[in-house]
């Protein structure tokens, strides 16, 4: 038989959060899920015959007070944010940063067998562009950290699929980029927009199964 695994979901309501717990709740390698969320999940969102999601609602902004709850063989973190919603960059930051590093460190902490989380296309912590040099800066603090061995980020470009709020720049860009994407080959096929579930499917790709 072969082994099986646990799961930490942080970020299980967001667009790539429940396609990914779908896809671990029909996976066979894992046994048991633990969602930490802001929110209930809602029920119709997922599809969990086995019965493996377990969710517990928690404030973020204590994140360190949850630490047993990463004593899991597998994190994945789709936490993220945009400034809009988050109300300025000081609190997107602290979303798209801080807590995303403070899992980072809690994993360590719990000795978990590896970390993977959602960066974006493009993320360098010397660029102009705010959003893209938090991106960089997480992903420079992430995978320079001592004794993580095992962390990995996915870099997806627009994401497709429905949002229970309305994003109208995200979508015009989509629409865009939908319109270029034909011509979008070689170097700038990163650029493509990307379905929620193949972000998914990627996440569990980089998760080290030993």
């Amino acid at each position: 038989m072969s082994r099986q695994y646990t799961a930490l979901v942080l970020g299980a309501s967001g667009l790539v959060g429940k396609a990914l717990v779908n896809q671990l709740c029909q996976d066979p390698r894992y046994t048991a899920i633990t969602c930490l969320v802001r929110s209930p999940l809602q029920d119709s969102d997922f599809h969990d015959p086995m019965n493996k999601i377990q969710a517990l609602v928690i404030d973020f902004d204590f994140l360190q007070d949850y630490q047993g709850y990463f004593s899991v063989d597998h994190v994945y973190c789709c936490l993220g944010t945009t400034i809009k919603k988050a109300g300025s960059e000081k609190a997107f930051r602290r979303v798209d940063f801080e807590f995303v590093h403070v899992a980072a460190q809690l994993t360590r902490a719990q000795r978990g067998i590896s970390f993977v989380w959602i960066s974006s296309v493009g993320a360098n912590a010397k660029s102009k562009n705010f959003y893209l040099r938090v991106k960089g800066e997480v992903e420079n603090a992430i995978l320079t950290m001592p004794q993580l061995d095992n962390a990995a980020a996915v870099r997806p470009s627009l994401l497709l699929g429905e949002r229970k709020e309305t994003r109208y720049a995200e979508a015009l860009g989509i629409s865009l980029s939908k319109f270029l994407a034909p011509f979008m080959v070689g170097k700038l096929a990163k650029y493509k927009p990307v379905g929620a579930n193949q972000v998914a499917y990627e996440m569990i790709k980089l998760q080290v199964f030993k």
